[in-house]
């Protein structure tokens, strides 16, 4: 037997749930995200950076300082059901990444402290659906990409192994070691500079054009248009997934989905009571038609059954 959560407990997670799904506080941290984001943009200029040192400090302070309460704030929605707090990635990365300001050894370098600051600027993926889509979809070609890059890289070797083979006492600059040939093959699958080689390798010998015309067919057409493919069915699944966990979230989570953008789920328990409204709605029809009259005419009344 489950216990039922404490009053307090219950209150406190109601009212915080009621700030952190609110669509204002999602656009307020929406806008600090980016002013995080900016503060780090206008670092990089060292007069402006040196004349606003102070400024720009406090600003940071601030914005940690908001991310800190904003986590706070989530925490204690989730008072009465902690699990669920942790089961949501999203809620783990943004804790993870506001509390590292706080560790010591992380505060002091300010290099680390500068990545995750940088880091902060993914977190605008979980107020924006189509972001957080396509970085699903990229988690989920992670294991397509690798095939991918293997047979990339075998092919890369094969053909540098060819060109090192005929072209590397006539062409040392570009197929001179297996190295500077692979280099060389890798900047020709971006098509760049491939006017050059192809003329050069036509001046050591016709039959060059083989070489380079079979390369570019199989590494720039077909395994760029493979990968294409790969990520595209990604996205795919990654939209269903994420269609999925939104119609299998608590009511809460679909809030939350709605003050982003997305339209809710509507509750199982509507819709059985639509449903059954519109069968007694039918049933009473269907009752007034059989017991109308039958027309003065002597014509056979039909009736037609839904």
């Amino acid at each position: 037997m489950t216990t039922a959560p404490a009053p307090v407990r219950a209150r406190l997670a109601a009212a915080c749930r009621a700030v952190t799904e609110a669509r204002p506080f999602s656009l307020a941290v929406l806008a600090v995200i980016l002013l995080n984001a900016a503060l780090l943009g206008a670092e990089t200029y060292h007069g402006f950076a040196a004349e606003h040192t102070g400024q720009l400090r406090w600003a940071e302070r601030g914005c940690l300082a908001f991310f800190t309460v904003e986590m706070l704030l989530r925490v204690a929605a989730h008072a009465d059901r902690p699990r669920e707090f942790w089961r949501d990635g999203w809620n783990v990365f943004d804790l993870v990444v506001v509390a590292s300001a706080y560790v010591p050894l992380v505060r002091e370098n300010a290099t680390v402290l500068r990545l995750l600051r940088l880091v902060r600027v993914l977190r605008t993926a979980r107020f924006l659906p189509q972001l957080r889509i396509l970085f699903l979809a990229v988690s989920r070609s992670l294991p397509g990409t690798v095939s991918f890059l293997f047979v990339g890289a075998v092919v890369l070797y094969v053909y540098a192994m060819i060109g090192w083979l005929c072209f590397g006492t006539s062409d040392p600059a570009h197929f001179g070691s297996l190295g500077r040939a692979m280099l060389t093959l890798f900047l020709l699958m971006t098509l760049e500079g491939l006017q050059d080689a192809v003329y050069t390798g036509l001046s050591i010998s016709r039959l060059s054009i083989l070489y380079y015309g079979s390369y570019v067919m199989l590494a720039s057409f077909v395994l760029v248009n493979v990968l294409i493919g790969v990520v595209l069915n990604s996205l795919d699944e990654a939209r269903e997934l994420d269609t999925a966990a939104l119609g299998d979230a608590p009511p809460p989570a679909r809030a939350e989905a709605a003050v982003v953008g997305l339209a809710p789920v509507p509750d199982p328990a509507v819709l059985a009571e639509r449903i059954a409204g519109m069968r007694q709605a039918l049933d009473t029809l269907e009752q007034s038609l059989a017991q109308a009259p039958t027309a003065p005419d002597g014509q056979e009344r039909v009736t037609t059954a839904v």
